[in-house]
């Protein structure tokens, strides 16, 4: 079987991360991102879960995740996979949401899986122009295009896209943010959020669709992407983000990202795109 590959580049221009996985086989766990992400599938068939909801996902289908959205992936079957995606942060959105509507708010996406073929007609190209390097305007008027279509299609106001949690629950995950570089216990989470363990789990679970954590790792991954964004050698993010050593982190990230922790690193110094 061919090897699969992955290529992945930092746009500067627009700010972006856009990446292409050929060929590969690795599942994802149960996970979320702080950032919006767009994708498309180019060959293979998974099936994923999102917000609790399943679906068999398929070439030609455009995959939308809100920042928060948990969701997870494996294969189905014996072939691999073939996707193309872009994550854009909150940031950049509201920005280009303001462009697109003229109002500073974010938008929310629902559905989570389309298949819409303008929408694939907007976003392939688009795609391609980034991962070739193309410094022309045409990339940021087709990412405009691409985010209008979006919002007028599929958006929705940001909030209405976001569970509702019980007040218990906002205070675990208050606390586990505050304190994700540091040792928790499951006990000094229950503390704070007056709940017991059982009822902790399965409230948390049942209303993030994650477990505590799994939303504990998942919040050190995503502050690791920062710091290692901004030139943090690997072993300096592991430490800064709670992991006990490097060995521990790199497997982490490499689970729930694809990309091992010095490469995604790279697509922000020295290599405008790293493929692997």
């Amino acid at each position: 079987m061919k090897k699969g590959s992955k290529t992945v580049i930092y746009g500067e221009q627009l700010r972006l991360e856009a990446y292409r996985f050929q060929g590969i086989q690795q599942p994802f766990p149960n996970h979320f991102h702080e950032y919006y992400v767009i994708g498309f599938v180019e060959e293979g068939e998974r099936t994923m879960s999102c917000r609790n909801r399943e679906y068999r996902i398929a070439r030609g289908n455009v995959l939308l995740f809100n920042p928060g959205d948990n969701h997870a992936c494996a294969q189905r079957g014996p072939g691999t996979f073939d996707y193309r995606g872009m994550n854009i942060s909150r940031e950049v959105m509201l920005e280009l949401a303001e462009e697109v509507t003229g109002r500073r708010e974010l938008p929310g996406f629902s559905p989570n899986v389309l298949r819409d073929q303008e929408i694939a007609c907007c976003l392939r190209p688009l795609h391609r122009m980034i991962m070739e390097g193309v410094t022309d305007f045409g990339k940021e008027e087709s990412l405009l295009l691409l985010v209008s279509a979006l919002i007028q299609r599929y958006g929705k106001p940001f909030e209405s896209c976001i569970p509702q949690c019980r007040q218990e629950i906002e205070k675990a995950c208050g606390y586990i943010r505050e304190h994700f570089d540091q040792r928790l216990s499951l006990e000094q989470i229950c503390r704070q959020a007056g709940l017991s363990k059982s009822t902790l789990l399965r409230a948390f679970t049942k209303e993030k669709g994650i477990t505590p954590y799994r939303y504990l790792e998942t919040v050190r991954i995503s502050e690791a992407k920062k710091l290692l964004g901004q030139g943090a050698e690997p072993l300096e993010a592991a430490l800064r983000t709670g992991f006990s050593d490097q060995s521990h982190f790199t497997n982490y990230f490499n689970r729930f990202i694809g990309l091992a922790p010095g490469v995604y690193r790279d697509i922000f110094f020295g290599k405008s795109a790293k493929k692997i």
